[in-house]
């Protein structure tokens, strides 16, 4: 097995690149260089252990920045093989002095070496994108557990697996879902993934979607950014949806419902955004048109069949770098995107800096809540509270000069009392 150090990435000589890009990337989270100004002195977090299984991108080395300057003791893996941006892991081991174990393209195996690398740091306090720390922890280091003083979760699939372990009284220490902030979902799962799991679509294949049917699976918020961007790029937008109340949404918003083996049938392109296993099956695959473009925006690499569309392929090649073309028995050809993975990240960016400045002021805050109060909280998933998202969103208008009115007092008791009406 292979050894691990005090620190395992693909080649530390990228650190300058590195270093270039994730100063770029501060230039656009103005909250974060705000809350880095403000916490430079005090340390509220000084000798506070943080171990986080994040995506390991330039966004994220701002966060870690700014969580070191708050006096934290940060390591870092990877949330996903394939989202590493290798010149950044060797810049925050290199410039910021972050332990960091994470590789693009890591096998399964060197995967977990890296979790439960980042879980020798024995963190007080996790974060994650996925629920991968927290599961490891439940798994195999159940001794670490009378000293946590809590988690924060990035994502859906991470928050629906801690839930579950909540609902079967599992989960023991408090996790807060930060996935779940206004301030989160309302910007970052829609106007995030929607630019950036276009973006990866568009760099993997070089296809042009105007005049393409285009199908999304699933319209939370993440599939409402996607349905939108990619309606703006001239595609027609169908949405398949098992919610009815989502159902209903995406119809007046303009798009055309329907059961996804109608719309398997017509797709140009299909995005899967759920969540779920096997969204994408066999009977999807099996009355898909030639030429087809599978890609998946969930966290997992679980929402399209794999080994259905590898049992019905009689070869695969890749003709460009984050596509395989699985040929079938029937002559058609089916192409997957990024292996399945995120493809927001694995063949693109991820999302922009400006909305992760948001996401990750919530990860720091809520941080700095649990510094205080982990202790005091249930053992379940917990919301933001109310305080952390609106400061997060005052402090995002306040760097884009935007100053919004405020009620006079007595508008304030008007709206507390009962008496007044017609």
């Amino acid at each position: 097995m292979k050894q691990i150090s005090d620190f395992d990435i693909k080649d530390i000589s990228l650190a300058d690149d590195g270093l270039q890009r994730i100063e770029w990337a501060w230039q656009e989270m103005p909250v974060l260089q705000e809350l880095a100004t403000r916490f430079v002195d005090a340390r509220p977090l000084e000798g506070i252990r943080i171990s986080g299984c994040l995506h390991i991108t330039t966004e994220t080395a701002n966060l870690a920045r700014v969580l070191k300057a708050a006096g934290a003791d940060l390591v870092l893996c990877a949330s996903n093989p394939l989202s590493t941006q290798d010149d950044v892991a060797a810049a925050l081991v290199e410039h910021f002095n972050i332990p960091v174990y994470a590789i693009c393209g890591e096998n399964t195996e060197t995967y977990y070496q890296h979790i439960n690398a980042a879980l020798d740091h024995q963190p007080v306090i996790t974060m994650d994108d996925g629920a991968d720390l927290v599961s490891e922890i439940h798994r195999t280091r159940p001794h670490l557990i009378e000293d946590m003083l809590g988690g924060t979760e990035e994502t859906t699939t991470g928050v629906i697996r801690l839930r579950a372990m909540a609902n079967e009284a599992a989960l023991k220490f408090p996790v807060i879902a930060v996935n779940d902030a206004m301030t989160k979902h309302l910007f970052d799962n829609r106007y995030g993934t929607g630019q950036s799991a276009l973006d990866g679509v568009i760099r993997a294949t070089n296809i042009l979607l105007a005049g393409k049917t285009f199908i999304v699976v699933g319209y939370g918020w993440c599939g409402r950014g996607i349905a939108l961007r990619a309606k703006g790029h001239g595609a027609h937008v169908v949405v398949t949806e098992v919610d009815p109340l989502h159902a209903l949404e995406a119809t007046m918003d303009g798009y055309e419902v329907m059961p996804l083996i109608d719309a398997a049938k017509i797709a140009d392109f299909i995005i899967t955004v759920t969540g779920d296993k096997n969204v994408v099956d066999r009977v999807h695959m099996e009355v898909m048109k030639d030429g087809c473009v599978l890609a998946n925006a969930g966290h997992f690499n679980a929402e399209i069949n794999l080994p259905a569309l590898e049992a019905l392929s009689v070869s695969r090649q890749r003709p460009r770098k984050s596509v395989d073309e699985y040929t079938l028995a029937d002559g058609r050809r089916l192409c997957l995107l990024a292996e399945g993975r995120l493809v927001n990240l694995a063949a693109a960016e991820g999302h922009p800096s400006a909305v992760m400045d948001m996401s990750f002021a919530n990860q720091v805050l809520c941080i700095l809540h649990l510094a205080v109060h982990g202790a005091d909280l249930d053992n379940t998933v917990h919301k933001v509270p109310d305080e952390i998202d609106k400061a997060v969103a005052r402090l995002k208008l306040a760097a884009m000069h935007i100053d919004i009115d405020t009620l006079t007092a007595e508008q304030l008791k008007y709206l507390s009392s009962w008496q007044e009406g017609t």
